[in-house]
């Protein structure tokens, strides 16, 4: 692992910057990467610090081998008060749209347990590497609950409303050859290839223009909220907008001359 990034000391989470990928890594070991408030608070730190750091063009957020994130910490919620709970849920949310609303492309490698709030992160990240014996799934109704941090939203979005309500009404795990068949997984790996097939995915990305990057995320994430004819409205404006950078100047004329672009974001 590389150094820390910008030296600072996160208690549940490791971060550190490989050229331009940033990495989060969940890493609360003994408690399987269970999401307590104190996760939620530094990985929506995180999130923002590379948001604002030029040098970061993609970032992937993994686990530790067992775990991806295997769901909330139930020692700490056991005796919330709805105030407690809604105050909780609010950050995983504020989390999650934060990962959606990113300028820049988010990557989740995901190995080991995936559940509840660790599936719902995944599918809140533009792509998802899977290991071949992930557990993935959502099993809040096991508990007296239901998944809050988004389930019942992306899910079915990603999916089907049928297919949403059988792993929500059931809480049954959800192996990774069904999220491809789903469309929820982008590849489905050997866990020993998750990190590298999920960094190659990355680096491809980083190579692009960052601006067309961030104006094909926004475009893409409006389809699922607009008619198409005002999804193709957004997307004819951003495509035209992009003619005023460099970027596009740049890589029209890199192609004219048959040598790849050097995109500066500008």
């Amino acid at each position: 692992m590389m150094e820390a990034y910008r030296g600072i000391d996160f208690k549940t989470i490791r971060a550190w910057v490989e050229g331009d990928i940033a990495y989060m890594q969940f890493y609360r070991p003994k408690a399987m990467n269970a999401v307590n408030t104190k996760l939620l608070d530094e990985s929506y730190e995180l999130t923002m610090m590379y948001q604002e750091d030029p040098q970061v063009k993609a970032i992937i957020v993994c686990g530790t081998e067992h775990a991806f994130a295997a769901g909330a910490d139930i020692s700490e919620m056991t005796t919330y008060t709805p105030f407690q709970a809604q105050e909780f849920i609010n950050k995983v949310s504020r989390n999650f749209i934060a990962v959606e609303e990113h300028t820049k492309p988010i990557l989740a490698a995901v190995r080991g347990l995936a559940l509840g709030g660790g599936f719902e992160f995944a599918l809140a990240c533009d792509i998802a590497i899977f290991a071949e014996d992930a557990v993935l799934g959502l099993p809040e109704i096991r508990l007296g609950i239901f998944p809050g941090g988004g389930g019942t939203q992306r899910l079915p979005r990603a999916t089907s409303t049928n297919i949403a309500k059988q792993y929500i009404f059931t809480g049954d795990f959800m192996n990774p050859a069904e999220a491809y068949r789903l469309g929820i997984a982008n590849k489905v790996v050997p866990a020993a290839e998750v990190l590298e097939t999920t960094e190659k995915f990355a680096r491809k990305m980083a190579r692009k223009s960052p601006l067309a990057l961030r104006a094909a995320k926004q475009a893409i994430n409006a389809s699922r909220d607009t008619d198409i004819k005002t999804g193709c409205r957004l997307e004819q404006i951003s495509w035209s907008m992009l003619f005023s950078s460099e970027d596009q100047k740049e890589g029209m004329q890199a192609f004219l001359e048959n040598r790849r672009a050097e995109f500066k974001g500008k």
